[in-house]
């Protein structure tokens, strides 16, 4: 019988299917686990049962069989780096509360610059594995010359440049995932935030409890004023705006580089919001038709609500932006939602090369 100790980042879903075994073989065995969605915590054992092992060799990219998170990103990045070195460029544009590195991937030749991001709240990480099953697909067509559906890739990346940050908020995210032991470094202060409570599929904030789409400075004392006072799961802004490092990240970057104009995806609604206050160019209404067009979503023109990354980036440059919210449901969206999210969204984000 083997024992294994569990690791950062890890998940009964994760360690099954790396020793392709089902989650509820490890269930059986481990009599202390009492469902698949228990946190495992770094340093604990789990015996692995002796069983039939899965093979796994037609799984889809395209389907979601285990949670993605901070230690996935990790190994996507060497892989990238790996395979695609000519292909994509690897940065570095900050690091979390925890020290985490925020990712920057850089792909294309082209003098307009495009910019996505996801993984902003923390139980929204299916827009952090969309955006990178996005990359890799983007750069498997990229480097064979193939088109991407319909999509000319090579020589869409000769006119453009796309900058993609699939994670902003990695220590949220892992919270969601792996929950809060005793020698977390933050362990006292997110109880505290949480209410004492040990679950975290609510939790959208940083590990410090701010809302990282509420950092903004685009009406944030508005924002701010309706929202928590203080720490909080979700919707709290913060002492101030930017005073987070991971919005710090994104803003260095966004006024560093000349973004044409930026896609932001979150989870929930199946919408495409596009306006701020009337700030935003007449072209973003074509545009955000064309969006709709390829992904079937609903074009919304505001939210009605402040302090957010587009809503920054249309009123500091006057460009388009677009906030994409995928799924419908309850946060975290289910493994079966990512289907769904990469048949309307592969073509959206295709066509956000282009627009």
């Amino acid at each position: 019988m083997q024992k294994y100790v569990v690791r950062e980042g890890d998940t009964i879903a994760k360690v099954a299917k790396s020793f392709q075994i089902r989650p509820i073989d490890l269930l059986l065995k481990n009599q202390h686990l009492q469902n698949e969605k228990q946190y495992i915590y770094p340093g604990a054992q789990i015996l692995i049962p002796k069983v039939e092992t899965i093979q796994n060799t037609n799984e889809s990219p395209f389907e979601c069989t285990t949670e993605y998170g901070p230690t996935d990103l990790e190994e996507d990045v060497k892989y990238l780096r790996k395979y695609y070195s000519s292909q994509v460029s690897v940065q570095k544009i900050g690091h979390s509360v925890m020290g985490k590195p925020i990712y920057a991937l850089v792909i294309g030749s082209g003098k307009k610059e495009v910019f996505y991001s996801g993984g902003w709240h923390a139980n929204e990480w299916l827009t952090s594995k969309f955006l990178m099953v996005f990359i890799k697909q983007l750069l498997q067509h990229y480097q064979s010359n193939l088109p991407f559906f319909h999509y000319q890739i090579s020589k869409i990346l000769k006119d453009v440049k796309l900058y993609i940050v699939p994670m902003v908020n990695p220590d949220g995210i892992e919270l969601v995932h792996q929950g809060i032991y005793e020698n977390h470094p933050f362990f006292h202060s997110v109880l505290t935030i949480n209410k004492g409570s040990r679950r975290f599929e609510h939790w959208s904030s940083n590990i410090r409890g701010v809302d990282l789409n509420h950092q903004w400075p685009a009406g944030w004392d508005v924002e701010a004023k309706e929202s928590p006072q203080v720490p909080w799961p979700r919707h709290y802004s913060g002492k101030a705006p930017l005073t987070e490092p991971e919005a710090k990240a994104v803003y260095h970057l966004t006024k560093k580089q000349n973004f044409s104009y930026v896609l932001a995806f979150h989870s929930q609604g199946q919408v495409i919001y596009w306006g701020y206050k009337n700030l935003e160019p007449s072209k973003s209404k074509e545009m955000v038709e064309q969006l709709s067009l390829v992904s079937s979503y609903e074009p919304v023109r505001t939210a009605d609500s402040d302090g957010g990354f587009k809503d920054w980036f249309i009123q500091e440059t006057g460009r388009p932006g677009f906030t994409i919210e995928v799924g419908v449901g309850t946060n975290p969206l289910p493994f079966s939602a990512f289907s769904e999210i990469w048949s309307n969204n592969s073509l959206l984000a295709l066509e956000g090369l282009v627009l």
